[in-house]
């Protein structure tokens, strides 16, 4: 597979993702009318066979336990397998092929199966049919009152052209469905770059969103059982100039940040032709000496493993700003959901910030951005995830 730099910086096989998200609009109607007449059914089945299909492929040596976290597990694994050993929950990871994420927990007598997090056993909600669509997320939340980026759902170039002639500028373009901001392009003023843009989305997706570009810095809210358990800001590889250094002398002592030098969560800002782009956008260069207080960025994704950071702000949260998330998490009715948003101070009520709002949700969340920060206290999302699926593993 060729490289993507639109993809970092976890790549996406283009065709596969584009197909997928087609195959799904097949899909829908069975699954809805499967929900509709069997899915109590389907559930128990599900739970009463889980553990002796798991134990037939293992006998038949077609799959394989393993113990303990490992190096291709996720971040995200890894924290809650850590909790979970900490508390004494017997944890094991289900491999077949090539399918794995999948895990099977045991605590006092209580077993537990789940896909990816650990989750009460009371099925999906109806939201997670929808809740990762950021089209018909944004549809939803607007009748329910909650801040969205105005836009809309665009099939064509022409269709993105119309959205950009209706909505304040800039604007951004994104894959219907995705995460990790791939192919996503923000600061777009003119209907040209609206196309380029529209086509860099549509490799992933047929349907591109197009909408407002709000103001301010990226956030992250994980909520667990409708409760805001964190909030951390996510950072794009950036510096603060002092007024005496040039951007070159701050990008390199940025980079000697033990965090950044040593790995392996945090990574060190790289410079290529995206940053110097980025940097031109902003009417600088590396040798430019940026004004005290000023934010350089040097890109304009906030990913860890292209030299982004997180900041953890669960402590400043403004009460109408953790109101808001909780009414989401309410609306949603689901017990585990990451959403993103976007303000520019989360210590100020999101009703005094015109231009802020939620970007999306996810069904999937990676609750590690909450426990790896680079700069404030680390918050164990982890255990409050346990707490909720596994209350008697409480530790106090």
């Amino acid at each position: 597979m060729r490289h993507c730099k639109d993809c970092e910086p976890a790549q996406e096989i283009h065709w596969m993702a584009y197909l997928s998200v087609v195959i799904s609009w097949i899909n829908d109607p069975y699954n809805d009318f499967m929900d509709i007449f069997f899915k109590r059914a389907v559930d128990r089945l599900s739970k009463k066979w889980t553990m002796p299909f798991f134990r037939g492929m293992i006998w038949l040596h077609l799959a394989r336990w393993t113990d303990e976290p490992n190096q291709k597990d996720s971040l995200r694994t890894k924290v809650f397998w850590n909790e979970a050993i900490r508390r004494g929950i017997t944890m094991r990871e289900f491999h077949l092929g090539p399918i794995d994420n999948v895990f099977m927990a045991e605590y006092k007598g209580k077993t537990i199966t789940f896909d990816g997090l650990p989750r009460p056993d009371s099925g999906n909600s109806d939201s997670m049919k929808w809740m990762d669509n950021k089209g018909i997320m944004k549809e939803k939340f607007l009748k329910e009152g909650l801040p969205v980026a105005d836009g809309g759902r665009a099939w064509s170039g022409r269709g993105a052209k119309k959205i950009f002639s209706r909505v304040r500028k800039p604007v951004i373009a994104k894959p219907n469905l995705g995460s990790r901001s791939r192919h996503t392009t923000i600061h777009i003023e003119t209907e040209d770059g609206v196309v380029k843009a529209f086509r860099k989305a549509n490799k992933l997706s047929p349907i591109v969103i197009i909408e407002e570009e709000l103001e301010g810095s990226l956030f992250r809210g994980t909520l667990v059982g409708n409760k805001l358990a964190g909030v951390v800001r996510r950072d794009p590889p950036q510096v603060t100039g002092d007024g005496a250094s040039t951007v070159r002398q701050l990008w390199e002592k940025e980079n000697t940040r033990p965090e950044r030098a040593h790995g392996p969560i945090f990574h060190t800002i790289p410079f290529d032709k995206e940053a110097e782009i980025e940097l031109a956008r902003q009417k600088l260069t590396m040798e430019s000496i940026p004004a005290s207080g000023r934010i350089v960025t040097f890109s304009q994704k906030t990913s860890r493993g292209v030299g982004g950071s997180t900041t953890e702000v669960t402590d400043i949260v403004h009460p109408e700003n953790r109101a808001m998330l909780e009414h989401l998490g309410a609306y949603l009715d689901d017990p585990l959901v990451g959403v993103d948003f976007i303000m520019k101070d989360i210590a100020v009520s999101w009703k005094d910030q015109p231009r802020s709002g939620i970007i999306e949700c996810n069904s999937l969340p990676f609750i590690d951005l909450h426990e790896y920060v680079l700069f404030g206290r680390p918050n164990n999302v982890a255990a409050i995830l346990w707490d909720y699926v596994m209350p008697e593993s409480r530790t106090n």
